[in-house]
């Protein structure tokens, strides 16, 4: 109403005199209601984009085979962070490498084999550990894992220089005198290890990987990378579960399938290590009998009674020690050392073909058909 009345006003001093200057007038924005204020200062910001992990994966070779390690980012461990941590990871297994190869000239173990019967040797407390874990799963497996049946180097050829010879029983006999798990002297005090004959060699091929894949989840783990797998040939550990909430799944390899991706059995793992023990690795066929690097101490020969041993346990250090010991123990002895152990469990074919599963994997373990045939 006062606006309708102020328009006549301004008309009529525009006829009765001269108009005055020009000036601006403030404009008051429309009045805000208090509901509609308070509104206002008390919506939430908008939610964030919702976080979408990414899988990071570093591949390289090391002790020997393949080393393949996937991680997935997470909102607090991001893709830069999680790459760098990888790559920490790999240095670990190359430095625990340096340590334990028989390869490497001037390893912690090539030093102690230079001075078999000789002298005790001064060790670092990883190479020492891996050692004394080396003895007690001998004294475990009745003596079946023994890591000085390095004193036949040389004579069977599953790496460089095979030529699918069989070696000669007498040179294996002589070799095999030579073998003893008993002979390698640990002291504790000192940290010193000593070979006490003459000709003896030790080799951590059986053991060091398991530490190795350990270590390297230790690191993933320090770094706060939330799931992940490690795996270095046959030994792997997963930690945590997949991004969508739901357990890794890891597949059991056909020992007389296509390849390395043929599975007849899945296993579903959670902060477990996985370690497999096959005949198809390292291996050759001759006048219808296969020979591979899984040697039985006992006859100086490839052991016969399984096809592939895959062992479940908490950490890689014990299901690789594991494996080889269920290998040559066959299955019934090799069971029952499973059993015997906490929190172990184990997949194995024998050498009829035939599928046993321990009882702590009973309803982990999916078989999903029969092992191929073949020699």
């Amino acid at each position: 109403m006062r606006t309708a009345r102020a328009i006549p006003l301004l008309l009529l001093a525009a006829a009765c005199s001269d108009p005055p200057p020009a000036r601006s007038v403030p404009v008051a924005p429309p009045p805000v209601s208090a509901a509609v204020a308070t509104a206002i200062e008390s919506a939430d910001p908008p939610p964030p984009p919702p976080f979408e992990p990414l899988k990071v994966t570093l591949e390289q070779g090391a002790m020997g085979t393949r080393i393949l390690m996937t991680a997935y980012t997470s909102p607090e461990v991001g893709e830069d962070a999680t790459k760098v941590a990888l790559a920490r990871a790999f240095r670990e297994i190359q430095r625990l490498e340096k340590l334990m190869s028989t390869w490497v000239a001037d390893s912690e173990i090539s030093r102690i084999n230079d001075a078999a019967g000789k002298e005790a040797v001064s060790v670092g407390p990883e190479t020492f550990a891996v050692l004394e874990k080396s003895v007690w799963i001998g004294k475990e497996s009745q003596g079946v894992f023994d890591i000085s049946f390095d004193a036949m180097r040389g004579l069977w050829k599953f790496d460089e220089g095979v030529d699918g010879s069989i070696p000669k029983k007498a040179d294996i006999d002589r070799a095999r005198k030579l073998i003893d798990y008993r002979k390698i002297t640990l002291d504790g005090a000192s940290r010193t290890v000593k070979l006490e004959r003459k000709g003896m060699r030790i080799n951590l091929g059986g053991i060091a990987k398991g530490y190795a894949v350990d270590a390297a989840a230790r690191v993933l783990d320090e770094a706060g990378v939330k799931g992940f797998f490690v795996q270095a040939g046959g030994d792997l550990f997963v930690r945590g579960k997949k991004p969508d909430g739901t357990p890794f799944r890891v597949g059991v390899r056909d020992p007389r399938g296509s390849g390395p991706t043929d599975y007849f059995a899945m296993i579903q793992i959670e902060d477990h290590a996985f370690s497999t023990a096959g005949d198809y690795e390292r291996a050759f066929v001759k006048d219808k009998k296969r020979y591979h690097h899984i040697i039985d101490p006992r006859t100086g020969y490839p052991a016969t009674a399984c096809r592939s041993v895959t062992v479940w346990a908490k950490d890689a250090f014990v299901a690789d020690a594991l494996d080889d010991a269920v290998f040559i123990l066959g299955p019934e002895k090799g069971l029952a050392l499973i059993e015997a152990h906490p929190d172990a469990g184990a997949v194995i074919v024998d050498a009829k073909n035939k599928v046993h599963v321990s009882k702590r994997l009973e309803g982990l373990v999916f078989i999903q058909r029969q092992p191929t045939e073949g020699i």
